[in-house]
């Protein structure tokens, strides 16, 4: 099935959305990595209006709601400038964050996604664009699909993460 997407800039008045689609999405995906399954140290440092207040003041950071013709589907947190791997912060733009729900993986939305960030890296003149991926798991290979390659490795940044699952990798690709 085709889907027509819309990425739509964070308001307040779509908070709850937001928190909800990104609480969701995540413990879709990730709660392997918590003890006993409990990411409440991820949603409490992403996922509630008080995060969300203090992003939306920082000029750095966009925040996106990604949305089909009828339903919200997932979340993007871009930072635009980004002092990183050899890039100063006007040459490298960091994709965050990408969570799209469990039943809309596999349908091209993450790749629609990918070119939206893209198109926003471009527009802002940037040379590279950067994320971190777990080393375990698909999205890896959906982020080297999309030409983006491993440039370091580096780890979740939550010590209560259980350690065999910290391992992640920094990602880039170059525009």
């Amino acid at each position: 099935m085709q889907y027509k997407i819309q990425f739509i800039l964070l308001k307040p008045e779509l908070y709850d959305t937001y928190i909800e689609i990104g609480t969701k999405a995540y413990n879709q995906h990730y709660t392997h990595l918590w003890p006993y399954g409990d990411t409440s140290t991820y949603i409490e440092n992403s996922f509630t209006k008080e995060v969300l207040l203090h992003e939306e003041k920082d000029k750095n950071t966009l925040l996106y709601i990604i949305k089909t013709d009828t339903k919200y589907i997932g979340i993007l947190k871009i930072t635009l400038h980004k002092k990183i791997q050899g890039y100063d912060k006007t040459e490298a733009l960091y994709l965050d964050k990408i969570y799209i729900l469990n039943e809309f993986s596999g349908k091209g939305i993450g790749t629609k996604s990918l070119e939206f960030v893209e198109k926003i890296a471009r527009a802002n003149s940037k040379k590279a664009i950067f994320l971190e991926a777990m080393q375990k798991g698909s999205a890896l290979h959906f982020y080297q699909s999309n030409s983006f390659g491993i440039v370091a490795s580096t780890q979740v940044p939550f010590s209560n993460v259980i350690e065999k699952e910290k391992p992640m990798y920094l990602l880039k690709k170059d525009l």
